[in-house]
């Protein structure tokens, strides 16, 4: 029975998205085939979450049977069910059936909605086998389809240069992150002789294969790489801004629950190996840590709201590779992994909600989202909530995950352990950025414009002010009546509200579930899913990173008074915000570093290869002319001094061989 839960959380949605995209000849058909993919596979995933609940134990299972590669290396293809892996692919399921559902009214009339269907049901079979996978072949598969899908969902709109450009941006940079953890994969399977990951984990935890500590580090490395590319971490942060460049939906799927948090799962299954090398353990965790803060400041300098949520999912996403790289050996990852839960919650929820807004207001720049929340008020409380999430106040998700990966820290810290020092002042760090740049994006979506501060100041004056009520007066404000002196009822004015764009009853509800996702999702580290200890609470931190939070809201408040927009960044000077919105130059470092090396070695190698074909071509003809001309020089009778050296040579090879 679990077997086949498991394949179907794999196989449904992925044959939804060849039904969507073969049958689905409307936009209507498209998204019912998808949908319905979506919706199966997260039945299948409840289902699993469930028998985890009651016996949660790591089950084996077979996919399409073992690949016969010969006895040096096995490759049995086989899922491993775990309860937090079983709930991670449910959440995954979620957020994409939520993204579904959105999409269908975001992109209505979009001629190409029939392949983004499709193509997000193949995104969220990818990451489910990604997360379900205890084959290294079988991540790979997963991983190399995210990385297609993700370069079609954020080229959507490929009649536009900007996503063409954006797509193809993030599939060079993330496929040259992929090189190293292809060869840290394949090494590690080599090693171990055998291509299933716990396998592996075990093989390279004995006796035999540790006394290669330094090849086990160097594999490590370039997992870790791999890993760091897919998540946009140090250097390769640039390529997921830009992929804002896609709808919203997809935005909500990539940054949420699939591509950016892959890795994170990933480098969770080879924890034991990473627990024994510190030196891959400290380069996790100053990458992670500095990309985290460094996004986090870049995500409060943005000039528009949807940059700001990617800029927060760099920072979130380090925040998570952070907590793995800061644990003590022997410690698990469900407290990093119960952030990965939480961050698909209310991340993708703001996505989607930034999304309704903008359709709206008309754009996701700042000048044009402030005061979005008033203009559609039926948004306030799920985007204050998601917002509050996202800072980490008690009791969301994140304030639980925070809290334990923090203990976590402390634990490392007092083992002796460099990593947990350093993981630690960083978590404190982030928890400082996290607060700002969420308090400055609730300030900016909730303010008054200028215009409603002057109407409540107009109504207030009136209110005071007794005037005379003319005979005019009287008759405008005496109720209309019919011929039979009947009072008429007046026209009703028609609410702005009921005039906006919304999606339908069935979307809100989806939203609604993913706002309960993350203000309640912290209980989950109460259950048997997770094994993270909360039997001794250390109540003086939880109460420290509280009053963190409160005071750095307070401070981005202050910052907002007066200021235009109620944004808290017009105080920085004015070439921060502009910087932030440029990535602060990393892409032209790019292009100086590598962009103009590599074409400067492309056309030397161009001009090489086309002279060597030209001297390949011309060499015939040139070859017939030098033998013309030789041929002119000499006569038609050979010389008699050349005649003797032939015969000389003729007999000295018959002696030769007479006298061996």
């Amino acid at each position: 029975m679990t077997a086949h839960l498991a394949q179907a959380a794999v196989a449904v949605p992925l044959l939804g998205a060849v039904l969507a995209f073969l049958l689905g000849r409307r936009n209507a058909g498209a998204y019912a085939l998808a949908a319905l993919g979506t919706l199966g596979g997260l039945v299948a995933a409840i289902l699993l979450v469930a028998q985890q609940l009651t016996t949660p134990v790591a089950q084996h299972l077979v996919t399409v049977g073992s690949l016969p590669l010969g006895p040096a290396l096995k490759a049995p293809l086989e899922l491993r069910v775990t309860p937090t892996g079983a709930l991670i692919a449910a959440v995954a399921l979620f957020v994409a059936t939520c993204v579904q559902m959105f999409a269908r009214w975001y992109l209505f009339s979009d001629p190409r909605y029939r392949s983004f269907a499709a193509t997000v049901s193949a995104f969220t079979a990818a990451m489910v086998l990604v997360v379900l996978s205890d084959d290294v072949l079988l991540t790979l598969v997963g991983w190399e389809v995210m990385a297609w899908c993700s370069y079609l969902l954020i080229g959507h709109e490929s009649n536009q240069p900007g996503p063409r450009r954006a797509a193809l941006k993030a599939f060079l940079v993330t496929r040259v992150a992929d090189a190293p953890l292809v060869v840290g994969l394949a090494g590690l399977a080599m090693g171990a002789r055998t291509t299933r990951i716990s396998e592996i984990v075990t093989a390279w935890s004995t006796s035999n294969l540790d006394a290669h500590g330094t090849l086990r580090l160097v594999l490590l490395l370039g997992l870790v790489c791999g890993v760091l590319g897919k998540s946009a971490q140090l250097p390769f942060t640039d390529w997921l801004p830009d992929a804002m460049e896609g709808p919203t939906p997809a935005s909500a799927l990539i940054h949420a629950a699939t591509m950016v948090a892959a890795g994170t799962v990933v480098l969770a299954q080879f924890l034991p190996l990473l627990a024994a090398e510190p030196t891959a353990r400290l380069t996790l965790v100053i990458v992670a840590g500095a990309t985290s803060v460094f996004a986090a400041v870049s995500a409060f300098a943005q000039v528009d709201i949807k940059r700001l949520l990617a800029w927060s999912t760099i920072s979130q996403v380090g925040l998570m590779l952070l907590g793995l790289g800061a644990l003590a050996p022997g410690e698990g990852a469900d407290a990093a992994l119960l952030h990965l839960v939480g961050h698909a919650f209310f991340k993708s929820l703001l996505f989607l909600l930034v999304g309704w807004l903008a359709v709206v207001v008309g754009s996701t720049l700042v000048t044009r989202m402030t005061g979005a929340t008033r203009r559609l008020p039926k948004t306030f409380v799920p985007v204050t909530l998601a917002l509050f999430t996202m800072a980490g106040l008690p009791p969301t998700v994140a304030f639980v995950s925070k809290d334990a990966m923090l203990e976590n820290a402390v634990r490392s810290q007092s083992d002796g352990h460099v990593e947990g020092l350093v993981g630690f002042i960083m978590l404190a760090l982030i928890i400082v950025g996290t607060a700002a740049y969420s308090a400055r994006a609730w300030l900016i979506l909730q303010h008054r414009t200028v215009l409603e501060r002057r109407g409540e100041r107009q109504v207030l004056t009136d209110s005071h002010t007794v005037r005379d009520v003319d005979i005019v007066e009287m008759l405008r404000s005496t109720p209309e009546v019919n011929e039979f002196g009947d009072e008429v009822d007046p026209i009703e004015e028609i609410e702005e509200d009921e005039v906006l764009p919304r999606p339908g009853v069935s979307v809100r509800l989806a939203l609604w579930l993913l706002v309960l996702g993350g203000v309640f999702g912290g209980l989950l580290a109460f259950t048997r899913l997770f094994d993270i200890d909360t039997s001794h609470l250390n109540l003086a931190m939880m109460g420290a990173s509280v009053l963190l939070i409160v005071a750095t809201g307070l401070v981005v408040r202050i910052m907002s008074l007066g200021q235009l927009y109620g944004d808290a960044a017009r105080r920085l000077p004015r070439h921060i915000p502009l910087a932030a919105s440029r990535g602060f130059g990393v892409e032209t470092l790019y292009r100086t570093l590598v962009t103009r090396p590599v074409l400067a070695l492309a056309r030397g190698v161009h001009r090489l290869d086309s002279g060597v074909d030209a001297a390949a071509t011309h060499a015939p003809g040139a070859l017939a002319r030098a033998g013309k001309a030789l041929d002119g020089v000499h006569g038609r009778r050979p010389a008699t001094g050349l005649s003797w050296v032939i015969v000389g040579v003729v007999i000295a090879s018959i002696l030769g061989v007479t006298l061996w």
